[in-house]
This record gives C-alpha cells, sequence and structure tokens, in this order.
C-alpha cells in the first residue's frame, strides 16, 4: 500500500518529538575501576583472632566509580570499595579532592562491602587487635590509607573523565544465602536490587547489586586479602559480561551471615549465586529511570546511654577473663583520656542520604553497621518496590542496632562498641531518630498506601 504524501508528511513531523523524548531518558554516565591491593604485607580488618599482618593474596580487591549528571548539573559519584571500615575523615578527605569537580557531600556516597578479608584503614575499629598496632604495623596501616584516598580519588575522577550517554534501569531479584545470624530463623532481607547502566549503542556498561549480608564467609584464617562473596559476584559477574563493570555494595545485612560460610569454596558459591541471580534478571526487562537524579542528606546525632563513670572504667581494667583483654584495653584507653582532661562523647555524628529519580526509584543510604529492622521497617513505610536501602554507606563509626537489639542485647547491641572505640551502647531512640531522619529527606511520593 502506497504511504500518502500527506502521512509521510506527518511522519517526519513527529519523528523529531519522538527522538527529543527519547533523549529525556539518556543520561551521562561514566564507570572505571581501579585495583587496590596492597603489594605488602598489612595487618586485615574485622577479626580479632588475627595476631600478624598478612600473608598473601586470595583475590585483589577494587575501587569502582560510578558518575552520573552532567557538570552544570553537579555529578554524582557512586563508589563501590571491596573494605571492610570506612572511617569519616577518609571519606572527607576524598570529598575534599572531588569538590574542585562540582561533587557536594549530597551527591557523594561511598560504600564498602565490609569483606573483613580486606587491608585495615587508619581509623577504622582502631581497637579491633586488642592492643596497639606495632610501629611497623602501623607504619604499612599509614602508607595504604594514602594509597587508598589517592586511587579512590582518582578513579572518582576517571569515572567523571569518562561520562558518555548511557541510559539507566533497575530490577529486583532475590538471593537466600544470607541467615540471621542472632535468631535461627530470624529477620533477614533477601532482596536483590539492580541498578544497569546501558549504553546508547545497547552495550552493557556496568551492573550496581546490592544484597544484605555480612561479608564473612571466610573466617581469619586464611589471613590473605580477598573480596569473600561480594568480589566473587562482581569477578563471575564481570566474566559473564566481558566489559561490564560490577559493583556489589551492601543492605543492612549486620546481623546477617552467608550460610554455609567458612571456606573459601562457599564464598565462591554465594558469589556464583548473586551472579546467576543477576543474569536471571537481565533475561527479563528492567524498569527504565528517566527522571532527573535529585540526592539530599541530612546530619543527625545519635545519644550515647548513660557514660561509664571511672569507677566503672577502672573495673574493667581488672578482667582477667580469656576474652577480657579487648574491654580492658578498651577501658585503659578510656582512663588516659580523662586523665588528659578530655569529655568522652555524648552523641555519635550521622549521616543520612538518599538518591532519587523523580518518583520512579529511591535510594537511602545509611552510615554504619545497620541491622536488618531498618530496611524492613522502611520497606514497610515506603513503597517497597521502588525503594533501595543501603547500608555500609560513607562512614561505618559502629553498629547501629534497632530497638528490638538494644532489648535483646548482645554483640550487635552495643557488644562491638569496644572495637569501634566507642564509649557506651546507642541510646533507645536511636532507631527513631534514623527513621526520622530518612522520612525528612525522601519524597513523600514514595510512602506507601
Amino acid at each position: 500500500m502506497l504511504v500518502s504524501m500527506k502521512s509521510l508528511l506527518t511522519l517526519l513531523c513527529v519523528l523529531p518529538l519522538l527522538s527529543v523524548c527519547a533523549k529525556e531518558s539518556v543520561f551521562e554516565v561514566g564507570v572505571a575501576r581501579v585495583d587496590i591491593t596492597p603489594d605488602y604485607p598489612i595487618r586485615l580488618n574485622g577479626y580479632l583472632a588475627r595476631k600478624a599482618e598478612c600473608d598473601g593474596v586470595i583475590q585483589h580487591v577494587f575501587a569502582k566509580a560510578l558518575a552520573i549528571g552532567t557538570d552544570k548539573q553537579g555529578p554524582a559519584i557512586l563508589i563501590s570499595v571491596d573494605n571492610c571500615i570506612l572511617p569519616a575523615t577518609v571519606r572527607e578527605e576524598i570529598l575534599q579532592r572531588l569538590k574542585s569537580r562540582g561533587v557536594r557531600s549530597e551527591k557523594l556516597a561511598i560504600c564498602v562491602s565490609h569483606t573483613h578479608s580486606a587491608p585495615k584503614l587508619k581509623g577504622a575499629a582502631d581497637n579491633i587487635f586488642g592492643r596497639d598496632a606495632t610501629p611497623e604495623e602501623q607504619a604499612h596501616i599509614d602508607r595504604y590509607t594514602r594509597e587508598f584516598i589517592d586511587k579512590v580519588s582518582a578513579v572518582a575522577m576517571e569515572a567523571l573523565d569518562g561520562r558518555k550517554p548511557a541510559t539507566l534501569s533497575w530490577a529486583q531479584g532475590t538471593a537466600g544465602f544470607a541467615g540471621n545470624r542472632r535468631t535461627k530463623g530470624g529477620p533477614t532481607d533477601h532482596d536483590l536490587p539492580v541498578l544497569k547502566v546501558t549504553g546508547t549503542n545497547g552495550e552493557l556498561r556496568a551492573l550496581l547489586v546490592n544484597y544484605a549480608c555480612h561479608c564473612t564467609t571466610l573466617s581469619h584464617e586464611p589471613n590473605q586479602i580477598c573480596g569473600d562473596w561480594a568480589g566473587y559476584a562482581q569477578e563471575y559477574i564481570e566474566q559473564q559480561h566481558p566489559g561490564a563493570i560490577a559493583m556489589t555494595i551492601m543492605g543492612c545485612g549486620a546481623d546477617s551471615n552467608p550460610f554455609p560460610r567458612g571456606t573459601l569454596d562457599n564464598a565462591k558459591e554465594h558469589g556464583q549465586e548473586i551472579s546467576k541471580a543477576v543474569d536471571g534478571l537481565l533475561s527479563q526487562s528492567f524498569k527504565p529511570l528517566d527522571e532527573k537524579l535529585e540526592c539530599r542528606s541530612k546530619r543527625i546525632e545519635l545519644d550515647f546511654q548513660a557514660l561509664p563513670t571511672r569507677q566503672e572504667w577502672e573495673r574493667r581494667t581488672k578482667l582477667t577473663g580469656p576474652s577480657d583483654f579487648p574491654i580492658v584495653y578498651h577501658a585503659n584507653k578510656n582512663l588516659a583520656r580523662l586523665d588528659r582532661g578530655e569529655k568522652l562523647p555524648t552523641q555519635l555524628p550521622y549521616l543520612v542520604q538518599e538518591w532519587n529519580f523523580g518518583d520512579e526509584m529511591a535510594m537511602v543510604f545509611l552510615c554504619g553497621e545497620v541491622v536488618v529492622d531498618y530496611s524492613l521497617r522502611l520497606k514497610g513505610n515506603y513503597d517497597k518496590s521502588r525503594l533501595w536501602v543501603n547500608g555500609y554507606s560513607n562512614e561505618v563509626p559502629c553498629y547501629i542496632p534497632s530497638k528490638r537489639i538494644l532489648k535483646e542485647g548482645g554483640y550487635e547491641a552495643g557488644g562491638a562498641m569496644v572495637y569501634y572505640d566507642q564509649p557506651a551502647w546507642l541510646a533507645d531512640s536511636t532507631e527513631d531518630k534514623i527513621v526520622d531522619a530518612v522520612h525528612s529527606i525522601v519524597p513523600k511520593a514514595f510512602t506507601s498506601p
């Protein structure tokens, strides 16, 4: 059938409009990666049972950056890092370096995988060894921290320099190896959100994956560098999709462990489960993100419970149990502070951050080792089909317990504060303060009906 001249002219007039509409969902996106594996021995973070510097590398560890937006818009950068604990001082130094490129605090999100087989950074759970680092150990930690800041800043710059048109879309799947480590059959979050970056030529450029589970498949032995299950998830995804960069970040999995755990094969199996789940999602349709990226953050103060008296600190220095030496070490440090006339903090600074693409999808970034109750509560408050919750984001000052866990007590409630060199447990108001702060910055459009 011949097309009439009128129909042809109408089509030619409409095509430019269709082209403009298609461009509305195109973002300027850059992705980059850098190897952050040291070539010298260093203490690894995460386990008190380790007594010496590492003796090898099982798997290299990486920092990867995703930059979104033009210079005019003010770019946002999400960085995934194969490391255990990020100190606030390290994030601040990286932010200062990126400010020259127009990156503001609310537009910088640094997420650690929390692998317990990565090099320790200066200021990251400094009591984890239960003693002072030796001068040689500290020199290696200081050196690695400087190199870490340099490399993470550089990979962010590389992502900014490599921005080019791309589309963003996302989907949610599940993975099942996370289990509540406090209570058998207790609450977990098995959601597996995935963000996909696709070039305008259809090429897969990057995949950002989130799962709420401790990165502790491996124990303190072998004393070697490894990305654990998160590292293997990235490795296998990249093997399946050559040329793409895979980034793994954590949800609120502070009270969840991978099951089974204890061997390298277990870590690889969990990584393979994530990779297969991502491939399953890629065979289905992703939801396009078309609306402008908006970023907000809010600083709040979390109260500590009543601080120990001097008499209580002195009592703790006299403990003699086989596992009491970290408590004794912590008490002596705080007595020394009091002797110098220092005041112990009564509050913990805490950053809450959110990124949203209009009303299509919102990401929440929470600092610290956040327990699962936070993601479950937020997913009840908001439309969970449009919400993505991250823990271990921007800085990791300690565990962030919920009201339930504070009531139950135990390691996540406050026992771990010794290793983070915090003076006391967090107050019962912690959960409500954090959730209220999230509500103050996440758009009302995401509220659950």
